[in-house]
């Protein structure tokens, strides 16, 4: 059982990242997001996810700074942009060099490349490999990636990814794409696990009532007990709090397969651009 908020998923190669951490993205830079990540630390949060795209990679360092909490208690994740990618693997590099002296970092936890774009992103794979090896970051991975892109980079360097971050949710359950990450040792990351919102689904509703719960925390719990991460964001510290407070309970198998049940392969992203491949994986 995953039993507190320090519990974590030892990831290939033996890192260790928590199941639960803070989502940041939209999160405007400055005191919005330094705020959040201050208060995600103060509620017991290790693990923080940004990414360049966010523009808030300076305000999360700033907040890591300024916690109190040794830098060597903190997961820190971060994504190289889509643009970096068209421009090339000596762009990825300078990337990730620019998104450590944004973050006042020595060393990122985890290093993901943000979305497969066409004929792009074995290359921009390849530099993430390069530095994995070298020692610049602890572990590597990939976010919005489908079996077939995940096949294609594993086959062409030979470097698994240690973890995917996707859209995950009870009406996105995505079970194609998470055996495969089971079989492959890859951890399956949850992002958006909250379903932007959308939590008034009467089964959840009435799971809440059952275990005293809210419609959140049941679905995050429900992510945990499915051996997924899951980064849930918020900038209200009443709301971060209570989205940790689901290590006090366990869903029961029939309730957990009610939920798996929810499934709809329903996005709550929408794709926008026609570089990103993507499937219902």
């Amino acid at each position: 059982m995953i039993a507190s908020i320090a519990s974590c998923s030892v990831l290939r190669g033996g890192v260790r990242m928590p199941w639960l951490g803070l989502g940041v993205w939209q999160v405007n830079n400055g005191e919005e997001v330094e705020n959040a990540v201050k208060a995600a630390i103060r509620a017991g949060y290790r693990s923080i996810d940004t990414a360049e795209a966010y523009e808030n990679e300076a305000g999360v360092g700033k907040a890591i700074r300024e916690s109190g909490v040794p830098r060597s208690e903190l997961f820190i994740t971060t994504k190289v942009a889509n643009q970096r990618q068209n421009e090339g693997y000596d762009s990825v590099l300078r990337a990730f060099e620019e998104s450590l002296k944004r973050l006042q970092l020595d060393v990122v936890d985890l290093y993901l490349v943000h979305w497969p774009l066409e004929g792009k992103y074995v290359d921009a794979w390849r530099a993430l490999v390069k530095l994995y090896r070298e020692g610049r970051v602890r572990a590597i991975g990939v976010s919005n990636f489908t079996v077939d892109h995940l096949e294609r980079i594993i086959d062409q360097t030979g470097e698994v990814p240690a973890v995917n971050q996707v859209e995950y949710h009870p009406l996105l359950t995505r079970n194609k794409l998470h055996n495969y990450c089971k079989q492959h040792r890859i951890q399956l990351e949850a992002y958006s696990p909250l379903m932007q919102g959308h939590l008034d689904v009467p089964l959840l509703q009435e799971l809440g009532r059952k275990y005293a719960k809210t419609p959140a925390q049941i679905v995050l719990r429900w992510n945990l007990q499915n051996e997924v991460v899951t980064i849930p964001k918020s900038v209200r510290e009443q709301r971060i709090v209570e989205n940790a407070a689901i290590f006090d309970f366990e869903l029961s198998d029939d309730d957990m397969n009610r939920i798996n049940g929810l499934n709809r392969d329903y996005r709550f992203l929408v794709l926008s651009s026609p570089n990103i491949i993507s499937s219902a994986d």
